[in-house]
């Protein structure tokens, strides 16, 4: 299915691009937020592949890359967790004004590598495991919304003492998956394609949308294999791709 949507996409950037960026291929230094890895993987392979352009991708939380921007962390583009980040950058001066959009919805899921587990807030409130991990919601949008869901249920309290934090929820993934933390809250994006384990898909009333923004830093204002990139991220052939690791975007 996958191979099929690259194809596509290779034909929707020829067409948009040609030949022309092929010639004029440059480089593309992309902040993206954790929970976003392998989706930015595979749609960044079909974007070189196509257009020349070469993309650097670093993955982290985003209020860290948001520090390192302001800092003068030569990146061109920023993928966050929020919408708050690349609005903030706008208003603040370190990125380009009327860049930002959304380019993918999240979902925050309770995870466990425990099979045949039934978790829900049942599972939070009676605390029956000796760690959880969330990301770290100072800088991590997931982590901010799993900390809304064990409040929202009146668990947070009587967790504290059993929560691990990752810098990311990438990290926080880890800790899961090595068995460091008995569950934690990650993003579905992470366990839809290979994963095994027990899952619940939270409610999405019990924490605010996570809406994901992209835009166009200062440092890529000039930088047209940039600006080709966020263009693509927009395109129905990506926009599928995104939404098969379970997020949405419209």
């Amino acid at each position: 299915m996958f191979r099929r949507a690259l194809v596509a996409l290779a034909g929707l950037l020829g067409l948009a691009l040609g030949p022309i960026a092929a010639a004029q291929a440059g480089e593309v230094k992309v902040a993206v937020a954790a929970n976003f890895t392998a989706p930015a993987k595979e749609i960044a392979q079909a974007f070189e592949k196509t257009t020349g352009h070469k993309l650097v991708l670093s993955f982290g939380a985003t209020g860290q890359f948001y520090a390192q921007i302001t800092q003068g962390a030569p990146f061109d583009v920023l993928l966050a967790a929020d919408q708050a980040t690349p609005a903030k950058a706008i208003t603040e001066g370190y990125a380009v004004t009327g860049s930002s959009f959304t380019y993918a919805r999240g979902k925050l899921a309770l995870y466990s590598k425990s099979r045949g587990l039934s978790l829900g807030p049942e599972t939070l409130k009676e605390g029956r495991f000796a760690k959880i991990a969330i990301a770290n919601p100072a800088t991590a949008p997931y982590g901010a919304a799993a900390m809304e869901v064990l409040k929202a249920i009146g668990a947070a309290e009587g967790l504290q003492a059993k929560i691990v934090q990752g810098n990311n929820i990438g990290q926080t993934f880890q800790f899961v998956d090595t068995g460091n933390a008995d569950l934690g809250f990650v993003a579905l994006s992470q366990i839809v394609s290979g994963q095994t384990g027990s899952l619940w898909l939270v409610p999405e009333d019990l924490y605010r949308p996570i809406a994901q923004d992209a835009v166009l830093l200062k440092q890529g204002a000039a930088n047209d294999a940039a600006k080709a990139f966020l263009a693509a991220l927009r395109s129905p052939d990506v926009v599928r791709v995104i939404e098969r690791y379970g997020y949405t975007v419209k």
